[in-house]
């Protein structure tokens, strides 16, 4: 899978109530100060189409995949995030960005890495080739407001392991989101603009300057919650991570799952990330 080698990867911390907290990371943005507390705490680099100067080497490392998460090794946790990525366009206006519009969504996963001390967000989610994922099925955004498609649309992941299927986040609606719509677009403009280099946080705008302000963008909207299983159990190579984003007005939860325990999927109205921990 090689069509975002020209994107800027992006995600969001923060935007789904109590995630943070169930990933251990809240002490990490405990001196980041948001407009309102319902406010994402800031927005991190996950893959930059160019070598700049200023951001760390590894971030070059192009990271998406379909099928593969590779285990950075038996010494280390990590743990699915299951999401939903917006594919963006981007415009921008006397060297400043100055408009996101998000034409497709899909099933992600921001795997990350579980270390205390780490001295970025960045530092936990691109660790090489295929340490991030994301579907191929891409679905066509109408309109990213109140009444748009995507409103219909529900989130849910599962680990299977040595056969067994486990529930590992919520299944939620993807309108759960903290900040969404005209909202989510409106913060992550004024975010990038004005994000400085301080504590967990880099300063986007800047990257996105050294990288020739890309025209398009994969950006991550935050990480669901887990259930007690999710929150508790790390990845382990031969594991496999399916998250599936689905048409609830189509397509029911108990429907998913069976889809899942039979490898047969509704494929107009999901899109399915299944990959293989290796």
């Amino acid at each position: 899978m090689a069509r975002y080698k020209n994107f800027i990867g992006l995600g969001i911390a923060g935007n789904f109530a109590l995630h943070l907290e169930q990933a251990g990371e809240a002490e990490d943005f405990k001196d980041v100060m948001t407009a309102d507390e319902a406010a994402p705490k800031g927005m991190f680099p996950s893959y930059l189409p160019k070598e700049i100067v200023g951001a760390k080497k590894q971030l070059h490392t192009y990271p998406f995949s379909a099928s593969n998460i590779k285990h950075p090794g038996d010494e280390i946790n990590i743990q699915a995030e299951p999401e939903v990525a917006l594919i963006c366009e981007l415009e921008y206006h006397v060297g400043k960005l100055h408009k996101i519009t998000p034409t497709h969504f899909a099933a992600y996963n921001d795997c990350s890495i579980r270390v205390a001390g780490a001295q970025k967000i960045s530092d936990k989610k691109n660790w090489g080739l295929d340490s991030k994922g994301i579907s191929e099925d891409l679905i066509a955004i109408d309109k990213f407001e109140d009444g748009g498609n995507i409103h219909n649309y529900s989130i849910c992941s599962f680990l299977k392991r040595d056969s067994e299927v486990h529930q590992y986040g919520e299944n939620v609606e993807v309108s759960g989101y903290s900040y969404f719509n005209e909202k989510l677009v409106d913060w992550m403009n004024d975010q990038i603009n004005i994000q400085e280099e301080f504590g967990p946080l880099e300063p986007i705008g800047e990257y996105i300057f050294k990288c020739d302000n890309p025209r398009e963008a994969v950006i991550s909207i935050g990480a669901t919650r887990y259930t007690e299983f999710g929150e508790k159990t790390y990845l382990a190579k031969g594991d496999e991570v399916i998250v599936v984003v689905y048409n609830h007005t189509k397509v029911s939860y108990d429907e998913v799952k069976e889809d899942i325990i039979n490898h047969s999927y509704h494929e107009k109205d999901m899109s399915v990330l299944h990959q293989i921990v290796i």
